[in-house]
């Protein structure tokens, strides 16, 4: 009796020992957690601990968030160009740019002599429904004045944007009337297909300028367009496209390759090798077809490139592409912050590497392209140093280089005839753009007679009032442009004409005007036509 009397006094204890025994063992058994002691006190980091006493202890008052997001930035900044951390600030502007949609009121405004003037109404829009028009001014949004207060676009865009079905109470100036608006918000698409036309009876155009989630759907209505107007042949753009999400490139790709060939494959060091391959077919697999690439063409885009260049199914046209061929994953963090993490490589189906090398540092890095006008490459095909790069062969016989982006097939240099710095200033600083909005406001009713861009193109003339009147209008802002001269006369009224297609036919109308001048979709015609 006295031995279980004992026991029931020790019985607790014992249990209790079994008990943080069994959890120190599970603690230390969990998948590579350091060993932090039996009572698993957590131990601060040297960063979070600079952080508390700078919180603390600093002689003046500081943003600690603010250093954290720094702190973070410089570790990633020791890893590759790429890995990348979001502030919750810009979270949803990324976001929407990959989703393809954000919720607003449809209208592309620009603040000019501090009050934001509608510049175009999107078609099938809000404020269309609502029964917006070019040149509204916009005083009032919900009560609050946003003319005469040196609001900038940021401030506006957060105001103009909201939840679909809320409604936007916009009091707005037209030809010198007040009117009360109401604009219900709803969903506006970000395209991310720029154009699509024929440019001739048999050629087909599509421009893309990013790969969102919708990318891959524009591209087949794109495409069942093009068919229906006798495409044979068609020139792929992908010139400044930084890429974006990756399955939407390798879906476009199986629509121009057969049977079930490889498109690429991503691996990493903690990644296992994964393939992307073609298993349906596809809407162009027969047909002449040219990929226009330059120094801006990148990621996702590269990866499209590649595939059709290795299969021999595409002459890729224009000049060296950026060279990123690393893989991103995205992590929402606690405070609403994002971060873009390299986790693995792209590689084309010969099993070249598109990244180029950044050994050298981030600033290196990005000098590249600076580099590339120094060494003479942007100029003349000859110039690209392939030292050190290995050598692929296609099944063609073709040689291929791997480890610093795409190298064309056909080279095409970078148009000599460079907008001089009058007219650079006057495009960066908004300038061109107010003087066409103006200049299209005052005639409107002439613009609005053209059918189409082509038509646009062949029959509107920039005249001698019109660039008079530009050149009056940049001196204002302190441009001195220079008429008697015949280059930079030539590249304001292109410049006026393609910013009035944009106006009146948006991006599509713009690419419309500017190719019919672009010497790389000239060579792109040559090589289909032979």
């Amino acid at each position: 009796m006295a031995d279980k009397k004992k026991l029931k006094v020790w019985l607790p204890l014992l249990l209790s020992l079994c008990m943080i025994a069994g959890m120190f063992v599970g603690y230390r058994i969990r998948g590579n957690m350091p060993d932090r002691g039996i009572f698993f006190v957590e131990r601060t980091r040297p960063v979070q601990e600079v952080l508390d006493l700078i919180n603390k202890k600093y002689v003046d008052s500081v943003n600690i968030d603010s250093l954290g997001d720094v702190a973070i930035q410089a570790v990633l900044g020791g890893l590759d160009p790429h890995s990348v951390f979001i502030p919750a600030s810009r979270m949803q502007e990324v976001n929407e740019d990959l989703e393809g949609v954000f919720f607003g009121i449809g209208v592309e405004f620009s603040i000019i002599n501090d009050t934001a003037n509608t510049m175009r109404v999107l078609q099938g829009g809000p404020s269309e429904r609502a029964g917006m028009k070019p040149g509204d001014k916009f005083i009032k949004v919900n009560g609050v004045l946003v003319a005469g207060n040196h609001i900038t676009n940021d401030k506006l865009k957060e105001i103009m944007r909201g939840k679909s079905g809320t409604k936007v109470d916009a009091e707005i100036l037209r030809n010198g009337k007040l009117i009360n608006k109401q604009i219900i918000r709803g969903p506006v698409r970000l395209f991310s297909i720029d154009a699509s036309y024929m440019l001739n009876d048999s050629i087909g155009f599509i421009r893309i300028s990013r790969f969102s989630e919708t990318t891959y759907k524009e591209f087949m209505i794109a495409m069942d367009s093009l068919h229906k107007k006798g495409m044979r042949a068609l020139v792929l753009d992908l010139r400044d496209n930084g890429g974006g999400i990756l399955t939407e490139a390798t879906h476009i790709a199986d629509e121009f390759l057969s049977g079930n060939k490889l498109i690429t494959y991503t691996e990493g060091a903690h990644s296992p090798k994964k393939e992307y391959r073609c298993d349906k077919d596809g809407v162009f697999e027969k047909g002449s077809l040219v990929v226009l690439i330059n120094e801006g063409t990148a990621s996702a885009s590269e990866v499209l490139a590649g595939a059709l260049q290795d299969w021999g199914r595409a002459k890729i046209v224009g000049r060296r592409s950026f060279g990123k061929g690393l893989v991103q994953e995205q992590y929402e963090l606690g405070d609403g912050s994002g971060l873009r993490l390299t986790v693995a490589r792209y590689f084309t189906p010969l099993g070249r590497s598109i990244q180029r090398s950044y050994k050298a540092g981030n600033e290196a890095y990005y000098h590249d392209i600076i580099d590339r006008f120094k060494s003479g490459e942007m100029l003349h095909g000859d110039s690209i140093n392939h030292a050190g790069e290995k050598k692929y062969i296609t099944a063609a016989g073709n040689v291929l280089y791997g480890g610093d982006g795409i190298t064309p097939d056909v080279f095409v240099p970078i148009d000599s005839m460079q907008l001089g710095k009058p007219v650079m200033r006057a495009l960066l600083k908004g300038t061109l753009d107010q003087f066409v909005y103006f200049n299209y406001l005052n005639n409107q009713h002439t613009i609005s007679q053209f059918q189409n861009p082509q038509i646009f193109n062949k029959d509107f003339v920039v005249g001698n009032p019109e660039l008079e009147n530009f050149k009056s209008f940049a001196q204002k802002d302190s441009i001195h442009v220079n008429l008697g001269d015949a280059n930079e006369r030539h590249q304001i009224s292109q410049q006026i004409k393609m910013l009035t297609a944009r106006l009146v036919w948006g991006t599509g109308g713009f690419f419309e005007v500017k190719n019919a001048t672009d010497s790389t979709i000239r060579k792109s015609l040559e090589i289909i036509e032979k």
